[in-house]
């Protein structure tokens, strides 16, 4: 884990560490709004948008790490200090989605059809 902006207050992980832990289990919370997710995600993520959040806490984990994605990193990065504070294990996947799928990771769309993060 590497810190963003030289603070430990803001863990973080790269795109390509987080596309192996996913593939280890590792669990992915997508911050993003639900059409963003409907162009396109990881097929191991679950949508909680960064929106929403505050309201459906009880469904992020309290025993694990959290690797939260968005489509930049921003999102993310704030969504993970929130759940930081309410003693989630969470870290930010450093450029977001589009890092995602430049390290390869996988993508898919509901429904069929080409996923974009773009």
């Amino acid at each position: 884990m590497t810190a963003a902006a030289g603070s430990s207050d803001f863990p973080d992980v790269t795109a390509s560490e987080a596309v192996a832990l996913v593939a280890d289990g590792g669990y992915l919370l997508d911050v993003r709004e639900r059409s963003e997710w409907d162009a396109g995600h990881a097929p191991q993520a679950v949508l909680v948008p960064l929106s929403e959040l505050g309201e459906r806490l009880d469904e992020v984990p309290t025993d694990r790490d959290v690797l939260v994605v968005c489509h930049s990193g921003m999102r993310s990065m704030r969504a993970s200090a929130a759940l930081r504070r309410s003693g989630r294990r969470a870290v930010n996947v450093e450029g977001g989605m589009l890092a995602w799928r430049d390290a390869d990771g996988e993508l898919t769309r509901d429904g069929g059809g080409p996923a974009s993060v773009d």
